[in-house]
């Protein structure tokens, strides 16, 4: 049977495949496979179990098996209904050997083998194989058995539809929450991500268990939703060759090159994805909530506090918003803006009856509101309140926001790809706006600052909010996204006659609110000249916490893990800088005395700082100070020192050492061996011929953290890199390259070249495609070209290294011609 079954079950796939790529029509690949799988189960079985054991025994199709809607790689879930357990080695024996029919015939079998009574009843970390018997369809076997197990299954429903129910919802909540209950991620899990397949199979279930009492939804009757999804399911599934449910950018250009898209722009498709799925989200929790109204009692809903606030407008029952007069839409179209104002004061989230109720009016309301629009003091009070966040996704997913606010029409559902934003453009926006509300609650001490100058900002709350909402309209026009939101929210505050000081509040946050994260991840934080540099751009102390919030919120929503320690870090760095540069804390004198600087000072330490720049006494407390003349008496001895040590959510590491060529990039080079990524690196040299070289970096995989002897081997690896016992080019050898996510997401390399940011240095911005050693190649480069490297500022999107350059040469900037050949090395360094 085994080789010609799997020869069959692959042309029949190659056959399907063709057919679908023509017509992208799911349902005849579903059915088509089932139909196969059907008759080589039934073959498998008849020879290998079936004589063996006569009755007493079922084959069950069970999941979307039993649904008959096997996707292509999809495992085929089987149940072995038996009358009592395989004991024996004879039945064991046939089971396997059933088994392997399957698995030779290309076929991925999830089986399991229960009797009766484990069909009907409920197993504590098992409930799916509750879930899958609501599908179960007979395939082979003994028939009494089977209806004795369809008749006490049924009764089991009936008794336990109530806890069942409750599993069910909390199942598919806690799935929601893995992936933060949003449709809108740029690259989705078609299968279990919400609004995918398996929400849509959740209904499914619901509806099985719900008694024909309850309520429907009204879109039910609408098939387009399920079929695209299962279109786009079948599609990455025949692309893969596998059970992959992956929907990369790769994919999404293929599928939009396919012979049955009706979309030729990848962004174009990826609207229609999050349509249809938003679509089959609403239908799943329309069903989850229905659901869950069934768990509580009457008396549960008489004690509810929440009910106290039902008004003229609106009735709270079942923790949820009704209309009390759903009729008075059509006339009083202000009954919309009191419904999302009572959302965002009181955090209670609308039913799925009123949200229906709201969509059915939006034609409506955009003629009424794009006449007369909701003015600033609505927008004053709305987005002042405490639970905005909720009310502005309520807004968003009836359709709401962008009648109100036309401009968001520009980024509803908008993928502007660049491999490191995790969501849409209007997803990242309100994902922005929920950072901020989360920093009251926040026990990190990082946070509880930013925290408090949210308090010292509660007056220009609503200002901020309003902003981060326009702040990324311009995205998607071609034009620079800043300047064109600029337009955009002119536009707007005029429309909604916002007085003159708000309206500039506004437009200067949108217009810079890309100035900090720039300046974190390019400029030279201790260079007097950055402080002053953005002081006089903000101009007050008003508007720097405003755009440090903003700055905050915007990288946080960028995806789950761009704000790290060291970014929140940096952030109340730069914004304590520019402070105390408003309030006249700090000039652009700084003493290079070392007495001036430190006080009295041991003779270890003033010969240690003999011929330092000015800089390291700007850039370093007593305490580190002392700590280096430390290491610097240790490396006299030993020809170099260091520590390594873990603080302010990075790790730290100080090289002290007789300096030779190439040292600094031989340094960064081991730690880029170790799999470790540098965020900062600064380097010094005496008048005795010893480098101070510090360097910032973060343990990504936390084999320093979990491996303590590991801490041991790099500081053991680095000395003996910077006594030159040890080369870099040997440790870099093996370092796996990073491979973009895309065959189109390869970065092209550029070197950007600034001599006026900094009164010292000539700045070199470096973009490249991120590998094991780049750092390391591009500070050779510029040691080959006899030039000192001041501050090194490192950072990483995804697969793209930007990496920041302060170069001098003599204690000066380079002249153009040395900037120019220096940059053709930066670029020849990238490949």
């Amino acid at each position: 049977m085994t080789t010609a079954a799997k020869q069959r079950s692959k042309e029949e796939l190659e056959l399907l495949q063709q057919r679908f790529l023509q017509d992208g029509d799911p349902q005849p690949v579903l059915k088509s496979r089932t139909a196969l799988v059907d008759s080589l189960v039934l073959e498998a079985f008849s020879l290998a179990l079936a004589p063996v054991i006569p009755d007493g025994i079922t084959l069950l199709a069970v999941g979307g098996y039993g649904r008959r809607e096997l996707f292509p790689y999809s495992d085929v879930d089987l149940l072995l209904l038996v009358r009592r357990p395989f004991d024996t080695l004879t039945s064991r024996n046939a089971l396997s050997e059933f088994l392997k029919l399957l698995w030779d015939s290309g076929l991925r079998a999830s089986h399991s083998v229960r009797t009766v009574e484990e069909c009907c009843s409920i197993h504590e970390g098992n409930f799916e194989l509750t879930v899958s018997l609501l599908d179960e369809r007979f395939l082979a076997g003994d028939r009494v058995l089977y209806q004795a197990m369809r008749d006490r299954f049924a009764k089991f429903l009936t008794t336990e539809r109530r806890d069942l129910t409750r599993r069910m919802c909390r199942m598919a909540r806690a799935r929601h929450a893995r992936f933060h209950n949003t449709i809108y991620r740029l690259e989705p899990d078609i299968k279990e991500t919400p609004g995918g397949m398996r929400d849509l199979q959740t209904v499914h279930w619901l509806r099985l268990l719900r008694d024909n009492s309850a309520a429907a939804d009204p879109e039910d009757e609408d098939p387009r939703h399920a079929t695209f999804m299962a279109s786009v399911r079948c599609f990455l599934h025949f692309r893969a060759g596998r059970d992959n449910n992956l929907l990369n950018f790769e994919a999404q250009d293929e599928l939009t090159a396919a012979a049955f898209s009706p979309w030729r722009d990848p962004a174009e498709w990826m609207r229609a994805y999050y349509r249809h799925a938003s679509h089959v989200l609403r239908k799943a929790l329309f069903d989850l909530e229905t659901g869950e109204a069934q768990d509580r009692s009457m008396m549960a809903n008489f004690r509810d506090w929440r009910s106290r606030l039902s008004n003229a407008d609106f009735t709270v029952s079942r923790d949820l918003v009704f209309l009390r007069k759903p009729q008075e839409l059509e006339s009083d179209p202000d009954l919309a803006l009191r419904l999302f104002r009572f959302v965002a004061r009181h955090g209670i989230p609308l039913a799925r009856q009123t949200e229906q109720r709201l969509i059915a009016h939006l034609l409506t309301w955009s003629h009424h509101f794009g006449k007369h629009p909701p003015q600033a003091d609505f927008w004053c009070e709305f987005l002042n309140q405490e639970h905005t966040p909720e009310a502005l996704r309520a807004m968003r997913s009836t359709g709401f926001l962008a009648v109100i606010l036309p401009e968001w029409e520009r980024i509803d559902h908008l993928v502007v790809r660049d491999f490191y934003h995790q969501y849409t453009v209007d997803e990242h926006t309100l994902v922005t706006i929920d950072v901020l509300a989360a920093l009251k609650d926040s026990k990190e001490p990082a946070a509880a600052r930013l925290a408090e100058l949210m308090e010292e900002s509660s007056d220009q709350l609503w200002l901020l909010r309003l902003a981060l909402l326009l702040h990324d309209t311009g995205k998607g026009s071609g034009r620079d996204h800043s300047k064109e939101a600029v337009r955009l929210a002119t536009r707007f505050l005029e429309r909604i006659g916002a007085s003159e000081l708000d309206r500039d509040q506004v437009l200067f946050l949108i217009e810079k609110h890309l100035v900090l994260s720039s300046a974190m991840q390019s400029r030279d934080l201790a260079d007097p000249a950055t402080a002053h540099w953005l002081s006089e751009m903000v101009k007050t102390a008003e508007r720097l916490r405003l755009l440090t919030l903003l700055t905050y919120a915007d990288i946080s929503a960028v995806n789950s893990t761009a704000m790290t320690p060291w970014r929140m870090e940096q952030i109340w760095r730069l914004y304590r800088v520019v402070y105390r540069q408003l309030s006249g804390e700090l000039t652009m004198d700084r003493s290079e005395d070392p007495r001036a600087a430190y006080g009295e000072v041991t003779p270890l330490l003033a010969e240690f700082l003999e011929g330092l720049p000015g800089r390291y006494l700007w850039t370093h407390t007593l305490e580190q100070a002392k700590a280096h003349a430390a290491l610097f008496d240790h490396a006299r001895a030993g020809g170099a020192a260091l520590s390594v040590e873990r603080h302010d959510g990075a790790w730290h590491l100080s090289v002290i050492a007789s300096d030779r060529p190439f040292l600094f990039a031989s340094i960064a080079g081991a730690l880029s061996s170790f799999g470790l990524d540098i965020l900062k690196a600064e380097a010094f040299s005496n008048l005795h011929g010893y480098i101070a070289d510090t360097f910032v970096f973060q343990d990504p995989h936390r084999s320093l953290d979990l491996n303590p002897p590991e801490v041991e081997r790099l500081r053991s690896v680095l000395k003996k890199v910077a006594t030159g016992q040890l080369r870099v080019e040997e440790l870099l050898k093996h370092r796996p390259v990073k491979a973009p996510p895309s065959r189109l997401g390869a970065i092209q390399a550029s070197v950007g070249l600034d001599n006026e940011a900094s009164v010292t240095a000539s700045i070199f911005e470096v973009v490249a495609q991120d590998r094991p050693g780049l750092l390391y190649h591009l500070a050779s480069a510029i040691s080959r070209a006899n030039c000192n490297i001041e501050v090194v500022l490192v950072d990483t999107e995804a697969h793209k290294a930007i990496d920041v350059f302060h170069v001098t040469t003599g204690g000066l900037k380079l002249a153009a011609p040395e900037a120019s050949a220096l940059r053709e090395s930066l670029l020849a360094a990238c490949q």
